[in-house]
């Protein structure tokens, strides 16, 4: 299965959790690494003051369910001592399960297509990056996304 996972981070050197986050996913057995976008940076969702973000996406191949692959997820954000205080607080890193291949998953745990997805340009670019004309399930294309998107702070790195 291919799977987009997106990363962010803004506290601790973010680029570095970053690249940390991509070798704890590349270092589990059921999960390879096949593509990772360039870095953008963007400020944050709800425009409270704190560090701009750092954002990547990262394809991965893998055998994992959904919800095992969020758990894997989890564990690397635990293992990078990701905090939740608030929603949409600052954090080391954050990893989202963007899409699941073609699969629509919608529980408690999870919801893939990332429900966001269509409204962040720090997802949607970095995603065309690695598949331009990727078909997100229930979504359409990714190029139609980003057309709707409007006006966007976010730079490439």
């Amino acid at each position: 299965m291919l799977a987009y996972i997106g990363l962010g981070s803004n506290l601790n050197n973010p680029k570095q959790q970053i690249k940390d986050a991509v070798m704890a996913l590349h270092a589990f057995e059921d999960v390879e690494v096949v593509n990772l976008s360039s870095l953008y940076q963007s400020p944050p969702v709800d425009g409270s003051k704190q560090p701009d973000y750092i954002n990547a996406m990262v394809q991965v191949k893998t055998h994992l369910t959904a919800l095992e692959l969020l758990h894997v997820c989890q564990a690397i954000e635990t293992q990078q001592h990701r905090v939740r205080e608030k929603k949409w607080g600052a954090r080391t890193i954050d990893l989202d399960i963007i899409t699941y291949g073609v699969q629509v998953v919608a529980s408690k745990q999870l919801v893939v297509p990332h429900p966001e997805m269509m409204n962040r340009a720090f997802v949607l670019i970095p995603l065309a990056e690695l598949e331009d004309d990727l078909k997100v399930p229930v979504l359409g294309p990714i190029q139609d996304l980003i057309a709707k998107l409007g006006d966007y702070e976010l730079t490439k790195l």
